[in-house]
């Protein structure tokens, strides 16, 4: 050690990352970590388990330990020489009790709304009271709130004043949003009768642009966490809601939200016929006409991809005037992702859609010239493997036709 360096007790460190510790405190567990620290892991982790002991921590009230950040303060002090600086004194943080408080202060009707802009502001500020507010029954009483008031949001819609009416569970929903729930509290809003997942369908349908959103978010994170049975049991309405809420673009974030959403029910073959039935593949290609984001563009290729798997999608992407072309457009222009998925498309309708008229189609569209560009650039074998297949299916028709410019016909695969 130099001679300017001061060495660091060991017990003033933080287990977790070795860095000093500025806010003490003890967990259920016993063990003592630096405030943000250990916020952060359990924030993190799928399962709160202590970084030491790996034992559950049963109660996320996380205990301040003073003595040890008297004499960090004290240490800081004495080594002030040295450039040290003292830590200062911690600004207090919202305790269980605290949140108890404020829910039973809910009960009362008159109170409601009073106690939901105070749970909006604790969620957005302290994030240390995040897993607190969790523990404390905040999800159970959110939820009640927005099965309760979500019909508020149908009756302002159909009295023609959605813009102006403000009801209870746009402030639960976006509590329930900044308080990135844990998957525990995940599974926890899945695991209620349907009656939630009915409500946040409403909101979807009748609420403001952001409670819409907020809406896709959560149901989002809910059903990456939710069980098969959950998931295949949706109601044809739901898959209506998010297509509706996809092709009225609200935000990019909500759009991606949504896309990720369909993704994720989409690989059980009920949800993709619920999905095809409520419009999808159609606003998809509307949305890739003119989509500039180049992951927003992934995400539809990918989900686009699921639904061309049945034969209900290839109908649907046949029938609209753009579908093919849309998707040759998109190889080699946006990623390799994009790529790989565009030509997996093409894959499933020459395999099992080829009649005459959409080979003609395509050859017109400049189809089997895009693919055989792709074998003339570095695009990653399987993308290539994939054209070279598309090529071979379809060669009587395609090889030597005039569509397919001289400079590229030489690659057409034998």
């Amino acid at each position: 050690m130099e001679d300017n360096e001061v060495e660091v007790p060991p017990f003033f460190l933080c287990p977790i990352s070795l860095g000093i510790m500025r806010d003490p405190v003890t967990v259920s567990t016993g063990i003592t970590y630096d405030r943000d620290s250990i916020e952060t892991w359990l924030s993190t982790s799928k399962i709160s388990l202590c970084p030491v002991t790996k034992q559950p921590i049963s109660d996320m009230d996380l205990t301040p330990n003073h003595t040890l950040r008297r004499l960090i303060q004290s240490w800081c002090t004495l080594n002030s020489s040295h450039g040290v600086e003292r830590i200062p004194t911690p600004k207090p943080v919202i305790s269980k009790a605290q949140i108890t408080e404020i829910l039973r202060d809910a009960e009362k009707p008159h109170h409601q709304q009073k106690c939901l802009r105070r749970l909006r502001s604790i969620a957005s500020h302290h994030t240390s009271a995040k897993r607190c507010m969790e523990a404390a029954g905040v999800i159970e009483f959110l939820a009640s709130v927005i099965n309760t008031t979500s019909q508020d949001h149908s009756l302002a819609s159909e009295n023609g004043s959605l813009l102006e009416v403000k009801t209870p569970s746009d402030d639960a929903l976006c509590i329930l949003y900044h308080l990135q729930l844990s998957e525990r509290g995940l599974k926890s809003l899945v695991a209620k009768d349907s009656k939630f997942i009915e409500s946040l369908t409403r909101i979807m349908q009748c609420g403001s642009y952001k409670s819409k959103a907020f809406a896709v978010l959560l149901l989002k994170s809910m059903f990456e966490v939710a069980e098969p049975m959950q998931i295949i049991t949706l109601r044809q309405e739901f898959f209506a809601k998010a297509v509706q809420v996809l092709h009225d673009q609200i935000s990019r974030q909500a759009t991606k939200a949504t896309l990720k959403l369909l993704i994720n029910l989409c690989p059980w073959g009920r949800n993709r016929i619920k999905a095809v039935e409520s419009g999808v593949v159609s606003v998809l290609i509307e949305l890739l006409l003119d989509c500039s984001d180049w992951r927003t563009c992934e995400l539809m290729l990918m989900l686009l991809e699921m639904l061309c798997q049945w034969a209900e999608g290839r109908s649907e992407l046949l029938r609209h005037g753009a579908g093919i072309a849309v998707v040759s457009k998109r190889i080699l222009r946006v990623s390799h992702v994009a790529s790989e998925r565009a030509v997996r498309i093409l894959l499933s309708v020459s395999k099992f859609s080829a009649t005459a008229s959409v080979l003609q189609e395509m050859l017109q569209l400049g189809v089997a010239a895009k693919l055989c560009s792709v074998l003339q650039v570095d695009c990653g074998r399987k993308i290539k493997e994939k054209a070279i297949e598309i090529l071979k299916l379809h060669a009587r028709v395609w090889k030597h036709s005039p569509c397919i410019p001289s400079n590229l016909r030489a690659s057409y695969p034998s």
